[in-house]
C-alpha cells in the first residue's frame, strides 16, 4: 500500500542539487602607510643611510650639470652665469679632439668585453670543478687579494716589471727574444695591453664571487640525473651549468655596458706618459685636463653630460636586446 505523502514534505530533485549561491569574498582593506612605517621602522631606518647618501652624493649634484649650457664663472655663480645653451656640446663634437677621444674609449672599452669580461666566467668555471677544498679556497683568495690593491700601487708594479732599467719581465722578455731592450711602459703600442693586463689581474678574481655564488645555487641532483643518463662532463656543462649562469651573465652585461665609456681615470692617469698619450687619451682624462687644469668647468661638464647619456641609452638599449633575446632583463 503506498504511502501517503504531505506536499510539504517533497522536496524535488533539482533543489538538493542546486548549491548554494558563492558568497562575494570582501577584498582586504589596504593597511595605512603610518601603520606599514611603524610596523617595519628598523628596517626602514637601516635603510635610510643609504637613501641619505644617494640624495646628498648623487641626486642633488645633478643640479650642477646646468653649467653644461652655461658659460660658468665661479664668481658669478649658477645663476649668473650666461646661458649659452648646446654650444659646449657643438664644441665637443665639432674639435679635434672628438674622434681621438672616441676612439681610444670605444676601443679600451672593446677590449674589456673581449678579454676582462669573460675571465671571470671562465675562472669561475674553472674553479666549480675543483673538488679538493683546501686548493679551492686558497686558489680564490690569492685572486681575490689584487682586488683589495689600489690603482696606484698596481702602476707602481707595472713600472717595475716593465720598465726598461730594472723590469723583471722587461729583462726576462730580453733574455728570450735578444735585441735592443724595449720600455714597455713607454712604448705607446704596449699601453692598451698593460691596461688590459691591469685589470685582468685585479679585478678577475673579485668578479668570480658572483658567478661562484650562482653556481652554489645548482641542484646537485641535476647533475646526478645527467650523469646516470650517460651524460660526460662537456654535457653537464654546456646544459646544466652554463643555463644555470646565463641570467647572472646577462644582468652583468647590462651593467657592463652602462660603463663602456668610463674607462677609469686613475688608471689610465697613472699609466699615461708624453710618449704615449695619443692612445692614452680618454674622456675621463680629457674632462680633468680641460676642467681642473684650464679651468673650463662648462666645457667639462659637458663632456662628462655626453658620457652619462650614452651610458643611459647603452643601458636601456641591452636591457631591451636581452627581453627579444629571450632573456631575463634587470628591469
Amino acid at each position: 500500500m503506498a504511502t501517503d505523502l504531505v506536499p510539504s514534505q517533497v522536496v524535488p530533485p533539482s533543489a538538493e542539487a542546486t548549491p548554494e549561491a558563492p558568497r562575494r569574498k570582501r577584498r582586504p582593506r589596504p593597511v595605512p602607510l603610518w601603520r606599514d612605517l611603524l610596523r617595519y621602522r628598523w628596517l626602514y631606518l637601516l635603510l635610510l643611510p643609504g637613501l641619505v647618501y644617494f640624495v646628498v652624493f648623487k641626486y642633488l649634484p645633478m643640479y650642477g650639470l646646468t653649467i653644461a649650457f652655461k658659460d660658468y664663472v665661479p664668481f658669478l655663480g649658477y645663476s649668473g652665469s650666461e646661458w649659452v645653451g648646446l654650444k659646449h656640446f657643438q664644441e665637443l663634437f665639432t674639435g679635434p679632439d672628438f674622434g681621438r677621444l672616441m676612439f681610444n674609449t670605444l676601443l679600451l672599452a672593446l677590449l674589456t668585453i673581449v678579454f676582462v669580461f669573460p675571465a671571470p666566467i671562465v675562472v669561475a668555471l674553472m674553479l666549480n670543478e675543483l673538488r679538493l677544498r683546501v686548493l679551492k679556497r686558497s686558489v680564490q683568495s690569492l685572486i681575490y687579494i689584487p682586488h683589495f690593491l689600489s690603482w696606484t700601487i698596481v702602476a707602481s708594479l707595472t713600472y717595475l716589471l716593465f720598465s726598461v732599467d730594472f723590469g723583471v719581465i722587461a729583462n726576462w722578455i730580453h733574455g728570450l727574444v735578444g735585441g735592443q731592450k724595449t720600455d714597455y711602459v713607454a712604448q705607446a703600442d704596449w699601453f692598451r695591453p698593460l691596461i688590459v693586463l691591469q685589470l685582468l689581474w685585479k679585478q678577475t678574481g673579485w668578479g668570480t664571487i658572483i658567478y661562484l655564488a650562482a653556481l652554489a645555487g645548482v641542484d646537485s641532483q641535476l647533475y646526478e640525473a645527467a650523469r646516470v643518463d650517460g651524460a660526460g662532463r662537456w654535457r653537464q656543462f654546456w646544459h646544466i651549468t652554463l643555463p644555470a649562469i646565463r641570467p647572472t651573465i646577462v644582468v652583468m652585461a647590462i651593467l657592463t655596458s652602462g660603463h663602456l665609456m668610463d674607462s677609469g681615470f686613475e688608471q689610465i692617469w697613472l699609466m699615461t706618459t708624453s710618449l704615449n698619450r695619443d692612445v692614452a687619451d680618454v674622456f675621463d682624462t680629457f674632462v680633468y685636463y680641460i676642467g681642473i687644469t684650464q679651468g673650463s668647468f662648462s666645457y667639462a661638464t659637458a663632456v662628462g653630460l655626453f658620457k652619462g647619456v650614452v651610458g643611459v641609452v647603452l643601458i636601456f638599449g641591452s636591457n631591451l636586446l636581452a627581453k627579444r633575446l629571450g632573456q631575463r632583463g634587470l628591469f
